[in-house]
């Protein structure tokens, strides 16, 4: 736990930690958060148990809270993953929400250092991350810390049917 200073409102103390299985439905409250303001709420599928077993049973994947005088009002969900072009592993991330109510403070920039750190101390070569076209604010803020769009490529998915389609293909 580290707080951290020049951030935050006068007086706050900003601490950020890695989260405990204990937090499992702390996490799934930030997810819904984050899913109501992307407007993607019904597409939340997941419930504590199931955060509890991929994050602290599986270890899928990490979350770090940020906590404004002890209360948690960030978070950010990361893994690693792997570039075959580096051969080397990197750190993804998956989700950053700050609490409405809280942007403007530093908060979004002190989660995206504490995750470089991460990356840096791990011996990773990159933090990635995709962000929707449409969110200009969020596209601007990362680009004051540096990070570059790649306007070459696209994301692609499989899920559901065209998913299991597909693994039935290749048994």
């Amino acid at each position: 736990m580290n707080a951290i200073g020049g951030a935050g409102a006068p007086g706050a103390e900003f601490v950020i930690r890695g989260a405990r299985p204990e937090d499992s439905a702390r996490i799934l409250k930030f997810i819904e958060k984050l899913a109501d303001y992307d407007g993607e709420k019904d597409q939340i599928a997941a419930t504590a148990e199931d955060i509890r077993e991929s994050l602290f049973g599986k270890k899928q994947a990490e979350v770090i809270f940020g906590e404004e005088n002890g209360e948690p009002v960030a978070f950010a969900v990361y893994f690693q993953n792997y570039s075959t072009f580096l051969g080397k592993a990197n750190l993804y991330l998956e989700d950053l929400f700050v609490e409405e109510r809280c942007r403007g403070r530093g908060y979004g920039k002190a989660m995206l250092r504490r995750l470089a750190e991460i990356a840096v101390r791990r011996g990773f070569e990159r933090l990635d991350w995709l962000c929707l076209n449409s969110k200009t604010g969020a596209v601007g803020f990362y680009e004051r810390l540096g990070a570059a769009a790649f306007d070459d490529r696209k994301l692609f998915r499989l899920q559901g049917d065209a998913l299991r389609a597909l693994a039935d293909v290749r048994r």
